[in-house]
């Protein structure tokens, strides 16, 4: 945040937790309280391999939370707004590979089924004027899910790594500012690194 100020800009923070629907509806009414409007949503959370997280959680984060946070934030967005979400080629690719870090697969699925769930609500984004993106990243150098998957299952990230350098985050944060900014058709995937991996899972 202090960059952005920094560079000119202006930033704030609300915390909440994206998996209340409460805190959600809470968050929808205070940022059209300050600002008005709600130009562009990333969608960027993701979880499930907290060690203390339930069996339920990370559906309940991956996907449910996404739709509701993206439905509670559609009336605040303007014609040409833009919702971006993020994700991973193992979640992007997770039906047509399946082959994931050691327990990775419910993370996968869950991110797999909120990108599913939000593209059969590209109708009602078009319908208001807002344009819906996706990014998948191949594993993203120095991320939280990176160090969890090493201590869980530390060949899938050395193979990874193997396979050529990972993308960084700042490489990941220009893609999606690209996703939330160029003119894309709905329900267009940027993808972030990887080449190999996306390349074995697209042929045909």
């Amino acid at each position: 945040m202090d960059g952005i100020v920094a560079a000119g800009g202006s930033a704030s923070v609300h915390g909440g937790d994206v998996s209340d629907p409460a805190a959600v509806e809470m968050m929808a009414e205070e940022v059209g309280r300050v600002f008005g409007r709600l130009d562009t949503l990333v969608l960027n959370a993701s979880g499930g391999l907290e060690r203390d997280a339930d069996p339920g959680y990370a559906l309940r984060l991956n996907r449910d939370a996404q739709v509701d946070l993206a439905t509670a934030m559609l009336p605040l967005m303007p014609d040409g707004g833009r919702i971006v979400f993020v994700t991973s080629h193992q979640a992007h690719f997770f039906r047509e590979k399946g082959d994931v870090p050691q327990g990775y697969a419910p993370i996968a699925a869950s991110k797999r089924a909120g990108e599913d769930a939000l593209r059969e609500l590209i109708p009602e984004f078009g319908s208001r004027g807002v344009g819906f993106t996706v990014v998948s990243g191949d594993m993203i150098d120095g991320t939280i899910i990176v160090r969890l998957l090493e201590r869980r299952d530390p060949s899938s990230v050395e193979s990874r790594r193997a396979a050529g350098p990972l993308p960084t985050i700042e490489e990941f944060a220009r893609m999606i500012v690209r996703a939330g900014t160029v003119d894309v058709a709905g329900g267009h995937t940027f993808y972030v690194g990887g080449d190999d991996y996306v390349a074995a899972n697209t042929v045909g």
